[in-house]
């Protein structure tokens, strides 16, 4: 992991920001502008709508009749987002590319930082940063008044990945990214068969392939959580997003990355011991929060699945303890309680971390 002080380069960097779009059109000159609007970049758009029945397709003609820079993709079915990603992406032509949903924005600057990243660290094929979270009631927080010029992180992608894998999860939202279109095209496809984790797998094969950048300090971009969302879970869905991670990081045992990642095997095993890791704990922490029985006896199956020795683990034991007491309709004990403060403090100490290094 190498740290450095941002740089900031003479010219216009161009840059695609492909915008995938399903019944958001009310939120397309939104995240239009926030692309248009970025300085020191040479910005476009393709606005990909996926048959959207609300009319999007109408806001979006609007927007590209107003501006040479927008290019609309009209599907004449629905493909689905999978399908949609990869169309806007096979349209790329500029030498960086981003992709961001409609009901997403970036932040001021973003791109000039992420590209300023790139130029001056050729092998980084991928830079993200801290997105901030907004609602429709609170709107999108305001941009500062002056450029927070922060720092750079740049990690190998092996460095990252192990990271990655040793956690057993994800450390980037998606519409923080931005990437250079040459890893992008290397990269290939998403993946149709990870409806649901896409996102991380395709992170997985780019930091096989390229180094990793990550903007330190000021946001990157604004996401949207709304019920729609697939991001929101609860104990009682964690399984499912669980599950999804195994089915992304199952790639590392693939022949497809053989030749890019020496080990890929071993960072496999880790990645599934990671996952089997956060199983149990999310499961100690349900029944420690007095929930029921029935969501930490699946996310047991699910640390099971990923690591066969997960029961037999300290944290494996500790569990199947707390499962035979709610059993017997016991409430948490006071330890219980306690433990579970801790974790709320470790919680916001990962937190910061991830905020200020993009790890955690």
């Amino acid at each position: 992991m190498r740290r450095a002080r941002p740089v900031h380069f003479a010219g216009t960097a161009a840059v695609t920001v492909v915008v995938p779009c399903y019944n958001y059109g009310r939120f397309l000159p939104a995240v239009v502008h926030s692309v248009l609007a970025q300085e020191r970049v040479a910005a476009r758009v393709i606005i990909v709508d996926d048959a959207s029945p609300d009319g999007s397709a109408d806001v979006a003609r609007s927007l590209a009749a107003a501006d040479p820079r927008i290019t609309l993709v009209c599907h004449e079915r629905n493909q689905g987002h999978i399908a949609t990603y990869n169309d806007g992406l096979g349209r790329v032509e500029t030498e960086f590319v981003a992709l961001v949903s409609a009901d997403d924005l970036l932040a001021p600057g973003a791109l000039g930082r992420a590209t300023d990243l790139m130029t001056a660290h050729p092998g980084v094929g991928m830079v993200y940063g801290m997105p901030l979270e907004f609602d429709d009631a609170s709107g999108a927080p305001d941009a500062p008044a002056f450029d927070r010029k922060g720092s750079w992180t740049v990690w190998s992608g092996r460095e990252w990945l192990q990271w990655a894998c040793w956690r057993g999860r994800c450390f980037i939202l998606s519409p923080e990214v931005v990437m250079r279109t040459e890893a992008m095209r290397q990269v290939g496809p998403y993946n149709a068969e990870l409806p649901h984790s896409g996102d991380l797998e395709y992170w997985i094969r780019t930091a096989a392939r390229w180094d990793v950048g990550r903007i330190n300090g000021p946001a990157q971009a604004y996401y949207r959580v709304h019920g729609n969302n697939m991001h929101l879970t609860s104990f009682d869905t964690m399984q499912v997003d669980l599950k999804h991670r195994l089915d992304a990081f199952d790639v590392l045992a693939s022949g497809e990355l053989a030749a890019d990642l020496p080990g890929a095997a071993r960072l496999h095993r880790m990645a599934r011991r990671g996952v089997s890791r956060e199983s149990l704990l999310l499961a100690e922490r349900n029944l420690d929060a007095g929930g029921a029985v029935a969501a930490s006896e699946a996310l047991l199956a699910v640390a099971g699945s990923a690591d066969p020795s997960a029961a037999a683990t300290l944290r494996g034991r500790a569990l199947r303890y707390r499962l035979a007491r709610s059993r017997r309709h016991a409430a948490p004990a006071r330890l219980q309680s306690l433990i579970e403060g801790y974790r709320r403090q470790v919680d916001r100490v990962r937190w910061t971390a991830w905020r200020k290094a993009g790890i955690s």
